[in-house]
């Protein structure tokens, strides 16, 4: 299984609104079979950090993900949202447990 860590920098008073769209892309991301292993608002820095899961190894997600970004149901769930998020960092991590 692929897991990546996506934390995203977010301009200040847009965390709110980040949280609280945040499960129309997760609900998009489960019909694209990734699974959201976590998801946590940083009030303190404005950071907006969660977990994706996909079966199958980095190029299976990368693959994957080519496919959930051109999708209509993406889209859809973009459209009208106006994205507090400056900035991303992306990484793929494995358990140190």
């Amino acid at each position: 299984m692929a897991v990546q860590l996506r934390r995203y920098e977010v301009e200040k008073g847009g965390l709110g609104r980040l949280v609280e769209w945040f499960p129309t892309i997760a609900a998009v991301r489960d019909q694209y079979g990734f699974t959201i292993e976590g998801a946590y608002a940083d009030e303190e820095n404005s950071e907006f950090v969660w977990i994706v899961s996909y079966p199958g190894d980095v190029d299976a997600f990368e693959s994957a993900v080519e496919s959930y970004n051109e999708s209509p149901e993406r889209a859809a769930a973009f459209d009208g949202f106006d994205s507090p998020v400056s900035k991303m960092h992306l990484s793929y991590v494995s358990s140190a447990l």
